[in-house]
């Protein structure tokens, strides 16, 4: 029997849950709506969602801090849909565990296509379970740590292997600067970006088909990169 994915949307303006609810169960999910940050934590733990879609400006809590109590008990997408599109709001909240972030007003369309990555990327084991991962002409070996893109093998620097196994195993997800940065040069280089935008273009230019116009390492800009694996993100 197949699943219905369940959603827990988590939002006061009642033109938004008006909308929305409707929007998701037309496509075919089952929708939890709360109003507040509490009610969001509870009904969590009650009937845990396959996705949360959490407004940061809430009446009881502030929407980071429900992020961050989600993060510490549970690893379900969170898409964070909130009308602060300040950089600084958007990287608060990835770094607090969020997989992506949509600023109000959105596009219905664009938003089911971050629903659809994000569930993709949880209800999916795909090449966990072997040591593998694929997308498109890419393949990663973790075990043997090659990389193929097609039949060609690539040959990749230790640090350059690192970066795209992290973003890999994240597929789908947005990391900012700062958290890759410190999962590959440690805490003291948080702040060191130059390296990062480095160690992106030289990965890109193995194993991207048009390195200009990536495919698969994806930037957000002022924020982080995401690797794509299917319905695409922003331009890179």
């Amino acid at each position: 029997m197949t699943v219905r994915p369940r959603i827990l949307l988590v939002d006061d303006e009642v033109a938004i849950q008006r909308t929305l609810g409707p929007l998701l169960r037309s496509r075919g999910y089952d929708v939890d709506i709360v109003g507040s940050g509490a009610e969001a934590l509870r009904r969590a733990i009650e009937f845990p969602p396959h996705l949360v879609v959490l407004d940061l400006g809430l009446p009881d809590l502030e929407g980071t801090e429900v992020c961050r109590r989600l993060r510490e008990g549970s690893a379900v997408p969170i898409v964070v849909l909130s009308a602060r599109g300040a950089e600084a709001d958007k990287v608060n909240a990835l770094d607090l565990g969020a997989d992506d972030y949509v600023t109000k007003p959105f596009g219905p369309d664009e938003l089911l296509a971050r629903i659809r990555v994000a569930l993709r990327r949880t209800m999916t084991d795909e090449g966990q379970e072997t040591g593998r991962f694929t997308a498109g002409d890419l393949l990663i070996d973790y075990d043997r740590r090659r990389v193929l893109v097609g039949e060609a093998e690539v040959r990749l620097t230790p640090k350059e292997f690192e970066l795209l196994s992290l973003l890999a195993r994240n597929h789908d997800r947005v990391l900012t600067h700062r958290t890759i940065l410190k999962a590959i040069w440690g805490a003291n280089a948080v702040e060191q970006t130059e390296h990062l935008w480095t160690l992106v273009a030289q990965l890109r230019r193995k194993i991207e088909p048009d390195p200009a116009r990536p495919r698969y390492l994806l930037s957000e800009p002022w924020v982080g990169y995401r690797f794509v694996t299917g319905d695409a993100g922003p331009p890179g």
